[in-house]
């Protein structure tokens, strides 16, 4: 079976960085594939390292005829079977099989609850939450054409980051954020809350358009001493294995990928209600759940948390039950591959 992916994502972000661990897994797992994506240097070194070679792409606006040309150019010359394509841009970009002269069957991936006016040339579309695949079934797509995949992360350990090189006492509570800096993400809400923990510190690790306006929030708030912008990471094992609870403030959040990532390191959670979250945990028993945009209720969760550590710990271990029953690579690689087996046949 031959698999061509394509994916004009950002330089940062969850689904990103799903792309890479995927297209990895199924190179391991001995899938004959071709990626086509952005130039971004870190991401193409990752997918070197693991002995794929991509071939990239700009992704531009309506009028990108380049890549509508390497994009014809790459499946007439691969001849794959499925092409899957990620998100808005790929899918729309995506050739028909009439116009490469070669049959294949494309499948989409969706990570939030896109509009379908981009997949309209899509066989078979991927869901990565049971919400978003309710939501395509009542769009009016086939009901047996859309799919639930979750995404998995990784559950290698690593040491934690000493506290010190971020300038964090030992000993204090340590709250960890991660994600792109963006509202829909709700760190304002975080660092609300915070302002109502005198004794805890917060380790922010993330880029992107907030970052200015959430710096000048922290310097309003008097929280300057406490909060650390630590930049985009991709070590994040280091950063779960240092923190003692892990948030989640999302306000607008289909999945919630960092939530499955602290579960798979056994940290406890606290997550604000976003639809994903709220699919995700079971409150109680592998995390918290707290009203969007409530930061005194945030606050009370974790102040409940970091004063329980028996909570502490039972959640923490109802994550990593959840995680190996549902998000594991083992688990979900698997069920790609059997997706990849059923759609070739259309």
């Amino acid at each position: 079976m031959r698999l061509l992916q394509a994916m004009a994502g950002a330089e940062h972000g969850g689904a990103e960085a799903f792309f890479v661990r995927l297209a990895v897994a199924l190179e391991r797992a001995g899938v004959e594939q071709r990626l086509v994506l952005r130039g971004y240097p870190e991401r193409l070194a990752t997918l070197r390292a693991a002995g794929i070679e991509p071939v990239t792409a700009r992704f531009g606006g309506f009028f990108d005829f380049a890549t509508r040309r390497c994009l014809r150019a790459e499946i007439s010359s691969f001849r794959p079977d499925i092409v899957l394509t990620w998100m808005n841009r790929a899918s729309a970009f995506c050739p028909t099989p009439a116009q490469v002269g070669h049959d294949f069957v494309q499948a989409a991936r969706l990570g939030g609850y896109y509009k379908l006016k981009y997949y309209r040339r899509s066989r078979h579309l991927i869901a990565n939450t049971r919400g978003i695949a309710t939501y395509l079934a009542d769009q009016g797509w086939p009901a047996e054409r859309v799919h639930y995949l979750p995404n998995f992360v990784s559950a290698e350990w690593a040491p934690a980051e000493p506290r010190a090189r971020n300038d964090t006492p030992d000993g204090v509570p340590l709250l960890l954020g991660l994600g792109r800096l963006h509202t829909n993400k709700a760190f304002d809400t975080l660092l609300r809350a915070l302002a109502q923990i005198p004794e805890a510190y917060l380790w922010l690790a993330g880029e992107g358009p907030e970052r200015d306006r959430l710096e000048s929030l922290v310097r309003e708030l008097g929280l300057t001493a406490r909060v650390r912008f630590l930049g985009w990471r991709d070590d994040t094992a280091e950063l779960f294995a240092a923190a003692d609870v892990f948030v989640c403030p999302s306000r607008h959040e289909p999945l919630g990928n960092v939530v499955i990532e602290a579960w798979a390191q056994g940290l406890p959670v606290v997550a604000a209600a976003a639809a994903g979250p709220a699919a995700l945990i079971g409150e109680g028993e592998s995390g918290l759940l707290v009203p969007v945009d409530e930061p005194q209720a945030m606050a009370a969760a974790l102040q409940r948390l970091l004063g329980d550590g028996d909570l502490a710990a039972r959640l923490g271990e109802g994550g990593r039950v959840a995680y190996r029953a549902e998000f594991s690579e083992e688990v979900v690689v698997a069920q790609y591959l059997d997706f990849f087996a059923r759609v070739r046949q259309d």
